[in-house]
């Protein structure tokens, strides 16, 4: 029995890939949308910078709407997760999901990136109650002259830094050891912008009654905040497109044409896995922009 070749396999089910998959199907377009269910969008507790959205949307909310409207064009997605890709000598792209062969003539990664998150007890637990962001070019502006903290290493989270001051001067430069990494170039940097700089051991996060969050030192200092940023950068989910021999940059971001696709015909990319500017409406305009160009190019073919 032949295997069925699909006309898109799409990997990562956040809005990049339910954005491509809503796409293809009303091209009416064979698709097969594989989540790991480990999309970065899962962690926002609530964003008022989606347009369309004035009183604010969840991440998992957003992504339920998106999965729903996929379903109206008898789209879904499909728990589970590719382990490997590779071309076939016909030009077609082979996936093993979970053991599985799947056959493609197009690839769609929307794989995008991990967070790095300090190794620093309470975290987690405030982070699942919105205390603790990634963003704030999503969300900067809602802590507007609030008193912000910032976990952060070496260049990038200066410049995470230099950043937030657009939204308060009430900044503070948390250096744990093993991740800041500041160089007197760097700390002169934070000095001259009057950012305060905390350094030294940690010993946890707790939620202050107030509901602060108190940053607990091991000198038994303790410092509160509104919010807290990690700014420790993030790991790309682009492994998959790397082993086929796709190009990339130092950070391991996929490098696109302006139709989204990679130096691999025939395998596109949307969202952060892509060295963009990682905002939701980014990526579901890429994702847009990649799911014409593909069903563009099978009509071509």
């Amino acid at each position: 029995m032949a295997t069925q070749v699909l006309d898109c396999l799409i990997i990562g089910g956040g809005p990049a890939g339910l954005t491509a998959a809503i796409y293809l199907r009303r091209f009416h377009r064979d698709i097969l949308l594989v989540d790991a269910g480990h999309s970065r969008a899962r962690l926002i507790p609530l964003t008022h910078n989606y347009p369309g959205f004035a009183d604010g949307i969840s991440g998992p909310d957003l992504l339920e709407r998106m999965r729903i409207q996929l379903s109206h064009m008898d789209g879904q997605v499909t728990p589970g997760t590719v382990h490997q890709l590779r071309r076939t000598p016909d030009g077609l792209f082979q996936a093993d999901l979970d053991g599985l062969p799947v056959v493609a003539k197009r690839i769609l990664l929307a794989t995008g990136v991990v967070d790095i998150d300090p190794n620093l007890e309470g975290l987690t637990e405030l982070r699942n109650q919105g205390l603790i962001r990634y963003c704030p070019i999503c969300d900067g502006f809602e802590f507007t002259h609030q008193q912000i903290g910032i976990i952060g290493s070496a260049e990038h989270g200066v410049r995470e830094s230099l950043f937030i001051k657009n939204f308060s001067r009430n900044l503070s430069f948390i250096g744990l050891p093993g991740y800041a990494q500041l160089n007197e170039e760097l700390t002169r940097q934070l000095r001259d912008q009057q950012i305060n700089l905390i350094s030294g051991p940690c010993q946890r996060l707790v939620k202050s009654d107030q509901g602060l969050i108190q940053l607990e030192m091991a000198d038994g200092q303790t410092h509160h905040f509104d919010v807290l940023y990690c700014a420790l950068g993030t790991k790309v989910r682009s492994q998959l497109a790397q082993e086929l021999g796709a190009h990339c940059n130092d950070s391991g971001c996929l490098e696109v044409d302006p139709h989204l696709q990679t130096s691999i015909p025939g395998l596109y990319a949307a969202g952060d896995v892509t060295d963009r500017l990682s905002q939701l409406a980014v990526a579901t305009g890429q994702a847009a922009i990649a799911a014409t160009a593909i069903h563009n190019s099978l009509s071509a073919a």
